[in-house]
């Protein structure tokens, strides 16, 4: 790797940990610079405005493309599929600050934020069609799977309406955006409910 490209690297990873701790609009460029060890001119160099930053940081290291959905596939078993997708999207968030912190809180402000978690979504939404697909065993309509996709998708990505502080979503310190507006406990019956609605006719 370059040396400019370890720079640009190390001034992601600083935006990264400061927007995760600070929010976004809390953060000077001066602080993100220091942190990342670079003279705030090439962080600007890399990055011409604080807003330019946030949009890399969205368009980089938001992306479920490494998933592979093959290891999360219960054949005969989709409740537990679905059950395999949020654990596996857990483990990702526990590995960036961007999944876990960043693009929940900052999509309320930041029209370029909302636009890249649209893309997550609908990421996230292949991905469940597809492992939902080839865990139930049965034929059945394409369409009937994608409504069941798209509504465990809202269940895993709505935030929470009632923050510990009182105030509207999440704070930065909380650590439950996947488990949507109900507790994590209830995940297993909500994936047993959308399952049922996927056995054939008769079943």
């Amino acid at each position: 790797m370059t040396r400019n490209r370890q720079s640009r690297g190390l001034i992601l990873d600083a935006a990264e940990s400061l927007f995760a701790e600070r929010g976004f609009d809390a953060t000077p460029t001066g602080a993100i610079a220091e942190k990342a060890g670079v003279p705030k001119g090439l962080l600007f160099y890399y990055f011409p405005s604080k807003t330019d930053l946030l949009r890399a940081l969205m368009g980089e290291r938001l992306d479920l493309d490494p998933i592979d959905t093959s290891a999360l596939i219960a054949v005969g078993d989709p409740a537990q599929s679905l059950l395999n997708v949020t654990g596996r999207l857990r483990e990702l968030q526990g590995e960036s600050a961007v999944r876990r912190v960043i693009v929940w809180r900052e999509h309320r402000t930041h029209p370029e934020v909302r636009a890249r978690l649209r893309d997550y979504r609908s990421q996230l939404q292949t991905i469940v069609e597809r492992v939902l697909g080839a865990s139930i065993l049965h034929p059945i309509a394409a369409r009937r799977v994608r409504v069941a996709a798209e509504a465990w998708v809202a269940i895993i990505t709505t935030p929470s309406l009632a923050s510990p502080s009182g105030d509207e979503g999440l704070t930065p310190a909380a650590d439950e955006e996947l488990a949507g507006p109900t507790d994590a406990a209830d995940l297993p019956a909500l994936a047993d409910l959308i399952s049922a609605g996927l056995h054939a006719p008769g079943e």
